[in-house]
């Protein structure tokens, strides 16, 4: 799994996790339990989401691209 998350992020995704559990299902997890579940998602979502982001990313400079004259051009004044 190439993206990694900071410690930080991790214990702030684990109490999530565990909030939503508790919240949504009335069962407690332990934070062995909601870091699995974070390394599975991980596993299973990161990569699309991460490839679908890029994708996007792409297709937006790519349009920007096509239009470069319009968004940047400066018109010569002629003597």
């Amino acid at each position: 799994m190439r993206i990694k998350l900071s410690e930080e992020r991790r214990e702030d995704l684990s109490t999530a996790v565990r909030q939503l559990f508790q919240d949504e299902f009335e069962r407690d997890l332990s934070d062995f339990q909601a870091q699995r579940l974070i390394d599975f998602f991980m596993r299973q979502l990161g990569p699309p989401v991460y490839n679908q982001a890029i994708q996007d990313a792409r297709a937006y400079v790519l349009t920007k691209l096509e239009d470069i004259d319009g968004e940047v051009y400066e018109p010569e004044e002629t003597p």
